[in-house]
């Protein structure tokens, strides 16, 4: 099964769609108004893979972070 990565439309001030776009084609991606998680929206740049908080410090390591989570969750 193919991983699920959601992203809060909220959170796009911190670039998020530098993100989001180059896993589109590879991943099933959601992005939602909202995703509840509003403390660590107004934080850091941060996305839920397979509902699993992964953030950064900006958008460009939150990519290379999801990256590592898909590596992690392929491995098992």
């Amino acid at each position: 099964m193919r991983p699920i990565i959601e992203f809060c439309a909220g959170n796009a001030h911190f670039g998020t769609d530098k993100a989001l776009k180059p896993l589109m084609d590879k991943y099933d991606i959601v992005e939602y108004g909202c995703l509840t998680n509003c403390g660590q929206c107004y934080l850091a740049p941060f996305a839920l893979v397979n509902d699993e908080i992964v953030e950064a410090a900006t958008a460009e390591e939150l990519y290379h972070a999801i990256l590592q989570k898909l590596k992690e969750i392929e491995e098992l």
